[in-house]
């Protein structure tokens, strides 16, 4: 983990960051979450494979996730947000083995997944942002204000910044809920072979209540 993200204290929003003894079970919470997912259900195309692995893909995500970003939880481990700090710098060696572990668990299609997902990074907006990868809350605690815990710790921190945030909503139902948040569309982004991702960004907001760009 990044200095900057370790040094930050999340607490007074309700969220910490996860420990690698909590992989397991946010593997569990996350594969709950993300069920019917579309991008999901496309990763994994045999609901055999997905019923077996997808708790698999997010332990190894999640693992990667500790080690070189930041994932912050609930004490109550009732869901998990993976966020990719301004300026982070990922090893190499860390990255390889997380594309070999994630490609055990998709099976056949991990090259040509891997192909269609190549061009996102290049999409993100330029200059320094926190990137929200993943945020997913357990279904059985949905509609109390865990996503919302998990989001506003880091946002916080951008106004504080001065940085924007961005994320790939992988449903179009979700859109709105991000614009509670500040994000707005970019532009959607037809997934090669695959579903459509909405991708979102905000910009970092003054104590006046505009963003930075206009304050």
């Amino acid at each position: 983990m990044t200095r900057v993200v370790a040094a930050h204290d999340w607490s007074e929003h309700g969220v910490c960051p996860a420990e690698t003894t909590h992989v397991g079970e946010l593997a569990r919470v996350l594969a709950r979450s993300f069920h019917d997912d579309p991008v999901h259900r496309w990763l994994f195309s045999d609901p055999a494979r997905m019923e077996r692995r997808h708790a698999d893909f997010f332990a190894h995500l999640l693992a990667y996730y500790m080690r070189t970003m930041l994932v912050l939880t609930t004490p109550a481990l009732e869901g998990a947000a993976l966020w990719e700090p301004p300026r982070a710098e990922p090893r190499v060696l860390d990255q390889l083995r997380l594309t070999w572990r994630i490609a055990g668990a998709l099976g056949w299609r991990a090259l040509r997944v891997g192909v269609s997902f190549s061009e996102l990074p290049r999409l993100h907006p330029p200059g320094p942002h926190w990137y929200l990868a993943v945020l997913g809350t357990d279904p059985r605690r949905q509609g109390n204000g865990v996503g919302a815990r998990l989001m506003r710790a880091v946002l916080a921190r951008c106004d504080a910044e001065g940085v924007p945030a961005y994320l790939e909503a992988s449903r179009e139902e979700n859109v709105p809920y991000y614009r509670r948040f500040g994000f707005e569309v970019i532009a959607p982004y037809p997934l090669p072979g695959g579903p459509t991702v909405w991708r979102m960004v905000r910009k970092a907001e003054c104590e006046c209540g505009m963003s930075n760009f206009e304050c």
